[in-house]
């Protein structure tokens, strides 16, 4: 007869740690390991659209910007498409589509260069407008966070997006827009992410 498991615990979850950064970002930690790290360019020097830069904090529930986080990004290019198979169309060569950073040890800020990504077909046929896939981690965080970034600037396009209607109140909304602004003649879009509190970002299980 099966002997019965009934008795066996849950294994003990384990949150990132402090030495996430030697294995995923190693030279953004001080480590040259690699000839190539990856994750450091995320749009290539052959792709169409708008250049612009994203820049912002990850805050705890105690309003203090958290200094060990490492985020992954996942975007479409200028034309609506991911590199992928299977991602809409092609990409241009060069064009990944994604990037991995980590925050600053020092202040907690954190920043990309990509191309402002175009609007994209979801899967239940409806457009979604021009966004981000975030994907936070760091010590404290059991599980990783998913969340995504829209466009101030893309209004119409954020009022009909499939995903954001589903948020009911417009303050948790506004959560998971990027802000922009110009620097240099380069559009940065500010996107502080907020763990806890009253203003927590808006994150997805997926």
């Amino acid at each position: 007869m099966p002997q019965k498991l009934d008795y066996l615990r849950e294994t003990a979850s384990q949150t990132a740690g402090p030495y996430v950064h030697i294995g995923l970002a190693p030279g953004a930690a001080g480590f040259d390991i690699y000839r190539q790290e990856l994750g450091q360019d995320i749009a290539g020097p052959n792709a169409g659209g708008e250049r612009i830069r994203v820049e912002g904090l990850v805050i705890d529930g105690m309003g203090s910007p958290v200094k060990d986080v490492l985020l992954e990004v996942w975007q479409a290019n200028a034309e609506g498409h991911y590199a992928h198979p299977e991602g809409g169309g092609p990409v241009e060569d060069g064009f990944r589509g994604w990037g991995r950073v980590i925050t600053d040890f020092e202040t907690g800020e954190w920043g990309f260069d990509t191309v402002k990504p175009g609007a994209v077909m979801g899967r239940n046929g409806r457009m979604m407008a021009p966004h981000l896939n975030l994907w936070i981690v760091s010590r404290g965080i059991n599980i990783g966070l998913n969340t995504r970034m829209y466009f101030s600037d893309e209004e119409q396009a954020n009022a009909a997006d499939p995903v954001i209607s589903l948020i009911e109140w417009e303050r948790r909304r506004a959560t998971l827009i990027g802000k922009r602004s110009d620097r240099d003649g380069i559009p940065v879009y500010r996107f502080d992410i907020r763990l806890q509190g009253d203003d927590e970002t808006v994150f997805f299980d997926i």
